[in-house]
């Protein structure tokens, strides 16, 4: 038996110390001394009131607990109201090791601390983490201090101060804040209404240019092209999308020609960096982009390499710019296809359309027949291909390529493309499909990390958004999920994705009133990878012999019948009391689907990425487990790699062990 795991839990902390402390002992240690003292009663007395705890003191310094983010920050505003000595102090949500003595250790606390020594006396700095989960008045009051690089840690955190009612937050030092720009989309001028997808696609260009270009932090297209019209004030953006800078335009084409205006503002003070005006030939176009990308990081400081794009021609052009997905729907992308074949034809050097038309055909190939995917396969290789051999950074050929590999047995392939999608700078969404893989190798916390920090660029983009909510559901969170599916749903309610997603979730919180008239949108799904999902759900609400037995028996009958069995099938079973029947499924079974109508559909179709869920670990606990993760090939690459699933020290047996003694299991090829 494995050692006992120490505690951990997700939880919000609160720390302070004295301001100038080490100046004030040195000035007089007796009463410096004596105002600590008294200071800790006051600190453990507003901390009781809002429902939290003193775990820790170290000299002028407290850490303090609470369960609620907001009764966290209600505290934290007390705290720096009413103690003398005034204190500083930093707020965060993350995740602690409980020690036996109720000591709380982490990242956690360690993020919290490193705010405090950020803050000024008297005030309070909160992470966007904790903003995020709080609503009403006093989140209102947080007011962003920009993107701010703790002490001895490489990632970047968004902060916010805490202002009292009616005052101003001073501003954090400029040189601490990371500029972050948001890109709006250039407003149409033209008589031609129809060209505001041209206008847009100018700006999401520029987006482009500035990620590859000048390597800085831009906010994605999805979040920043909700503002329009009215919406463009720069409070609001600023407010909203907590950016630094905004680069806002508009443009109007007449014929060949175009003539763009674009300017860069500074969002705390609404000065304007730079502007400028361009009239030029279409054939051009291109160019401008470029020539306003190295503008706008030569004014934030940053060093620009522009890389090569040939003129491509306008109708060409406009082809490319009118295949942009927007739903991801099987029909939506089917012509976005068409769109991008005759672009390619009649340009056979757009970098960009290539990359876009193999993407896209990737995601396509999700909802096709298996039997049909191999012709498919073969088309979206050479369109990445001669993407990347014009553009070898070229981030939608990759995830193309990343998505042409099996859902397993291959693993050490999709492990090479991710790092070469890393590499790329500014890589935007595909962040979050690289994120969504990483789940299928077992690695569920660092999935969740960096989903998060994908989203923070793009808040607002319905298919990062509910790559989130899978994230958080994944790792355990599912509380924190709920919400993030509910506003995709609110927010764009033709979106089929996030449907399930919530009903899963819904279910594992126990909340049936909810589920009922979510089931009652499931009829309109094409895919298939959900039905083994419905019934799982029916039976985890009506834990029933008889409801069980029909699992069991549907299982035995499906393998019975095929052949093979999706992993997903046996988790569900496992989860519900029948470990040992799906593992005799497993023996008796292939894992993958048979080429035949009722083959389950879908991105997750057949990956592993269920085998990892934290909240179903019936299977993993098993150590037939190992075997099994054998067969996927997914033991040969732990072990090769050293990279081991965050299962290996949770599970009450020997992991690594146990996988190198799996190694020699035969490795089942997918068989598509």
């Amino acid at each position: 038996m494995a050692a006992e795991l120490p505690s951990r839990r997700l939880t919000t902390i609160v720390a302070l110390d004295v301001a100038g402390y080490s100046a004030r002992t040195e000035a007089d240690e007796a009463k410096t001394a004596a105002e600590v003292t008294a200071l800790r009663g006051v600190v453990e007395g507003i901390a009781g009131l809002h429902g939290g705890r003193l775990f820790n003191t170290a000299g002028d310094g407290f850490m303090l607990e609470f369960g609620s983010s907001l009764a966290a920050v209600e505290a934290a505003f007390a705290l720096a109201e009413q103690c003398e000595p005034k204190v500083r102090i930093g707020v965060h949500l993350g995740d602690v090791v409980v020690q036996p003595n109720g000591d709380l250790l982490g990242h956690g606390v360690n993020v919290a601390a490193r705010l405090m020594a950020r803050s000024a006396p008297g005030s309070a700095l909160v992470s966007a983490d904790v903003r995020r989960t709080i609503r009403g008045p006093l989140a209102e009051r947080l007011v962003s201090q920009g993107h701010l690089q703790l002490d001895k840690m490489t990632e970047w955190i968004e902060a916010f101060g805490l202002a009292a009612a009616g005052s101003a937050v001073a501003a954090a030092p400029s040189a601490s804040r990371e500029p972050l720009l948001a890109v709006l989309p250039f407003d149409n001028l033209s008589d031609d209404r129809e060209m505001q997808f041209f206008s847009d696609g100018v700006s999401e260009e520029i987006i482009q240019r500035l990620l590859r270009g000048a390597r800085m932090k831009v906010i994605g297209r999805t979040s920043s092209f909700q503002f329009r019209g009215a919406d463009k004030a720069a409070r609001k953006v600023a407010h909203e999308l907590a950016c630094t800078h905004i680069l806002d335009g508009s443009i109007r084409r007449a014929g060949g020609r175009v003539r763009i205006s674009a300017h860069l503002v500074e969002s705390a003070s609404q000065t304007t960096l730079w502007s400028d005006r361009y009239d030029r030939g279409l054939e051009d176009i291109f160019a401008v982009q470029d020539e306003i990308a190295e503008q706008i990081a030569h004014a934030l400081d940053q060093t620009f390499t522009s890389f090569s794009s040939k003129a491509i021609d306008p109708a060409v052009y406009d082809l490319y710019l009118r295949a942009s997905p927007a739903s991801y729907a099987p029909d939506e992308l089917r012509t976005s296809v068409g769109l991008l074949e005759v672009a390619t034809q009649r340009a056979p050097g757009f970098a960009e359309a290539w990359g876009r038309l193999a993407f896209l055909r990737s995601f396509l190939r999700f909802y096709q027949p298996f039997t049909e995917r191999a012709a498919s396969a073969d088309l979206v290789s050479r369109e990445a291909k001669r993407a990347l051999a014009l553009d070898a950074e070229n981030i939608e050929a990759l995830v193309a390529q990343l998505f042409l590999v099996p859902p397993f047995g291959r693993f050490g392939d999709s492990v090479s493309i991710i790092e070469r999608i890393r590499r790329v700078p500014g890589v935007g969404q595909a962040q979050g499909y690289v994120a969504w893989y990483a789940r299928n190798l077992g690695w569920v916390r660092a999935s969740s990390e960096e989903t998060e920090r994908a989203y923070q660029l793009d808040a607002l983009n319905p298919m990062l958004a509910n790559m989130l909510g899978l994230a958080l559901m994944a790792a355990g969170r599912v509380a924190e999920a709920v919400p993030v599916f509910e506003d995709v749903l609110a927010r764009v309610p033709g979106m089929n994705f996030p449907i399930p997603n919530l009903l899963r979730a819904k279910a594992f919180l126990g909340d049936w009133s909810a589920v009922d008239p979510l089931l009652e949108s499931v009829g309109k799904f094409t895919m298939r990878e959900f039905q083994d999902g419905l019934a799982f759900i029916q039976a985890k609400r009506d834990p029933t012999p008889g409801r069980i037995g029909g699992i069991r028996d549907a299982l035995a009958a499906h393998v019975a019948r095929t052949g093979w069995v999706d992993v997903t099938r046996l988790v569900y079973a496992a989860h519900l009391g029948l470990v040992d029947d799906a593992y005799r499924t497993a023996e008796q079974a292939r894992l993958g689907p048979r080429g035949t109508p009722d083959d389950i559909m879908g991105p997750d179709g057949y990956r592993p990425a269920l085998l990892f869920h934290a909240s179903m670990p019936e299977l993993r606990n098993d150590p037939r487990f190992v075997p099994l993760c054998a067969r996927l090939g997914l033991a040969e690459f732990w072990v090769s790699t050293g990279q081991w699933p965050d299962c290996v020290d949770e599970v009450p047996y020997d992991f690594r062990s146990a996988c190198e003694k799996a190694r020699g299991v035969p490795i089942e090829a997918f068989g598509f």
